[in-house]
């Protein structure tokens, strides 16, 4: 594409050659003379100076590299955009590969692809211009809108319910039994029925080997716009609110409710039966394990508010020095070894 037409695209303005052909979107130390790359982090504007980008979106006030230059008021938005207009999906043949199965009660709507190996059970319902991978399994009786689109080995369990522009990721499983198991009194361990289901909401995507439980009884619910990364645990019972974003390796356990834009780093796990309220996020590898109020910023492990969270990160780090002094004090005063003294940890 012509230099010209992406900032056009962009909303932006061109510093330099309008013509320059753009090939692909590289980061600024791989790209090539007919690379487009950016720079939104100022971390990283050091690097435009050793660039062999062709083009670089750059925001306002950062001073140009010597190439050319695409000014837009928000680079990384500008950058995301961009993206989309390179994307060059793989999508699955138009129509049903032969070496599909699709019961003879389901139901795909206009122009659906079917890739081989792929099984629709009976009673299922499916919108128009679903896409499905290679080795994706709808168990019977799922109720899915239009624009699906399921990577290879993705599995829907049976009643499962899903809105429209929903993305499932390779070896995500929706509808799988909850870890409802009962130790008995005299030995051995009864497996409870999980007879509830599970509901997701509009555009929302689900990563690579995610999992979200069916309830128990009732529904676990991913509501409109929810995104969750890679090998993410959803348990039995919990609800999700709009526009929420749990990051890699994040687990709920059951019955958890989350408000709505709520954002996990990665590792967060949550204890069961906890209310997190809207806006809340939560710093990388942290624990909860008590309600959080909305709009809290909270870190560690139990969880606190993340001022307090980085002093505390912040003083681990001083602990072998204070204890040094500490023993220095105690052997000026005598007290080196006594019960309750600090010279008797380590």
């Amino acid at each position: 594409m012509r230099l010209a037409d992406i900032a056009r695209l962009l909303d932006g303005k061109v510093e330099g050659d309008l013509a320059l052909e753009i090939e692909d979107l590289q980061p600024l130390d791989e790209a090539g003379p007919r690379s487009l790359s950016f720079v939104s982090n100022q971390r990283y504007v050091g690097m435009l100076k050793t660039t062999r980008a062709g083009a670089v979106i750059l925001g306002p006030g950062v001073a140009s590299p010597g190439c050319a230059v695409v000014r837009v008021a928000n680079p990384y938005m500008a950058f995301a955009l961009a993206l989309g207009l390179f994307d060059r999906p793989v999508d699955p043949p138009a129509g049903i590969s032969p070496a599909a199965h699709v019961a003879p009660t389901a139901h795909l709507g206009e122009g659906a692809r079917v890739a081989p190996g792929v099984v629709v059970g009976e009673n299922v319902r499916i919108g128009a211009r679903a896409r499905l991978h290679p080795g994706v399994v709808i168990y019977p009786e799922a109720t899915i809108g239009d624009d699906f689109l399921a990577h290879a080995n993705a599995v829907v369990r049976e009643r499962v319910r899903i809105g429209d522009r929903v993305t499932l990721g390779p070896g995500v499983v929706l509808g799988g039994d909850g870890f409802g198991f009962l130790p008995l009194p005299g030995g051995g361990i009864f497996k409870l029925p999980q007879i509830g289901t599970v509901e997701v909401g509009d555009d929302v995507e689900v990563g690579a080997n995610t999992t979200v439980d069916r309830a128990t009884i009732g529904t676990t619910r991913l509501a409109t716009g929810v995104k969750l990364d890679n090998l993410v645990m959803v348990a039995h019972g919990c609800r999700i609110g709009e526009e929420t974003m749990l990051a890699g390796q994040s687990g709920l356990a059951g019955s958890t409710i989350i408000g709505k834009r709520v954002q996990f780093g990665g590792q967060v796990g949550a204890a069961g039966h906890l209310e997190i309220g809207d806006d809340v996020r939560v710093a990388a590898k942290s624990g909860i394990d008590n309600d959080v109020a909305a709009g809290s910023v909270i870190g560690g492990y139990p969880e606190m508010d993340i001022r307090l969270w980085r002093r505390i990160a912040a003083a681990v780090q001083k602990l072998p020095e204070l204890l040094r002094r500490v023993r220095r004090i105690e052997r000026a005063l005598g007290t080196e070894g006594e019960p309750g003294s600090g010279g008797d940890a380590g």
